[in-house]
């Protein structure tokens, strides 16, 4: 097992933080891994990653993926960048035989995705998209209980992803508003999220049809914009090409139902991301605002205390969470970034693929393209199709 993985990050923006923090807390909480050192952080913008390298403790930067992922000091290449540059990026990184983590979606399409796959499978590469939400405690517990039977066969899935953060007309138009570097709107972003988590929890796609809106159609032009922040001079004005909100209907391989929204009009929901899944034999719920609570419905119980139970997981017992604080300490959004670096790591030692692989991504972005293929035609798609 090598001793130390050398790590180089492209994007210092928003998820370039999140990941930064992660490669930071690793070997502080998690033992038997390789120490993760922060090699080279690499943003086409100079003096953002000057700045951020010396605040996210990264050794060098660099302006260029290009000369970084060539770079014999470089083991592991982390894509944290907007999604129409997510195939450039991985391409050179497999051609120079770097194992890759990549943010989600994989890419902004299917066909992009697909190259992908194939690239990291031909070089043989170890590689991960980092769909996070399957690393919170709360969901790992809710994948042991559906694994075990706990709560029969599923009959039905509804996932919803709300946020509020579009809602001002005045917001200015940033790259998640623009097709050409976002792919989609809501869709790409947040419903990526509850389809992956669908899938892990659920089962595999057999057909969808949706629906999506776009409310506000116009936007004033940024000045300046930084992860979910951005401000203007409110003067010059431009299009926004992507979605608001997305929604579909859902049919599984294995008979279950679903519905999912996504959405940033939701009044009031900052990042509501929830799932609920209801079998023969009892009920899971899970909302990432409570993220380390799981409520369980038991259909088992004396109907006179028959009811949702929350429960914290917090205890040792529950996944990565031995690592962290004594029972009942509650873990927040950035530790599920760190999780999926201690699976990288680990999988790295192991010689084993990580998951959720590149093939995940692909399976995510058929179902997202059905969707948009659905939306497009208005008829129900399979997943066959794509």
């Amino acid at each position: 097992m090598k001793d130390t993985i050398n790590v180089g990050l492209v994007g210092a923006s928003f998820m370039g933080k999140a990941h930064s923090h992660a490669y930071l807390d690793v070997n502080f909480f998690f033992d038997g891994l390789p120490k993760a050192v922060k090699k080279i952080l690499c943003d086409n913008n100079e003096e953002l990653v000057k700045a951020n390298a010396s605040k996210y403790q990264w050794e060098s930067t660099l302006t260029s993926y290009e000369e970084m992922v060539k770079r014999d000091d470089i083991d592991l290449v982390d894509v944290c960048v907007p999604g129409n540059l997510h195939k450039d990026v991985v391409l050179a990184a497999a051609k120079a035989g770097k194992d890759i983590i990549c943010e989600k979606p994989l890419a902004n399409n299917l066909a992009d995705a697909r190259e992908m796959l194939d690239a990291v499978n031909k070089a043989g590469v170890k590689n991960m998209v980092a769909f996070c939400y399957r690393r919170v405690p709360a969901i790992q517990l809710a994948k042991k209980l559906i694994s075990e039977g706990t709560i029969g066969k599923i009959n039905h899935v509804r996932a919803v992803y709300l946020q509020d953060w579009l809602m001002d007309p005045n917001f200015p138009l940033v790259w998640r508003l623009k097709k050409e570097s976002a792919g989609t709107g809501s869709h790409g972003d947040l419903n990526a999220h509850i389809v992956d988590l669908a899938r892990f929890l659920v089962g595999e796609f057999d057909n969808v049809v949706g629906m999506d809106k776009t409310f506000i159609k116009r936007r004033p032009l940024p000045t300046q914009a930084s992860g979910l922040s951005a401000k203007t001079d409110g003067v010059a004005m431009g299009d926004v090409t992507v979605d608001d909100a997305t929604l579909f209907l859902a049919n599984f391989k294995n008979g279950a139902i679903g519905s999912f929204e996504g959405t940033r009009f939701a009044g009031g929901h900052k990042n509501d991301e929830c799932i609920e899944i209801n079998g023969t034999e009892g009920s899971l719920k899970f909302r990432f605002e409570r993220m380390n609570e799981l409520e369980y419905w038991s259909m088992k119980e004396d109907i006179n205390v028959q009811g949702f139970r929350t429960i914290l997981v917090t205890e040792a017992t529950h996944p990565y969470m031995k690592a962290w604080w004594p029972a009942g300490h509650v873990i927040g959004y950035e530790h599920n970034i760190v999780h999926e670096v201690r699976d990288m790591l680990e999988a790295i030692a192991a010689d084993k693929m990580p998951e959720p692989s590149f093939e995940d991504g692909v399976k995510c972005q058929e179902v997202l393209e059905a969707v948009e293929k659905s939306i497009a035609e208005k008829r129900w798609v399979s997943i066959d199709e794509m």
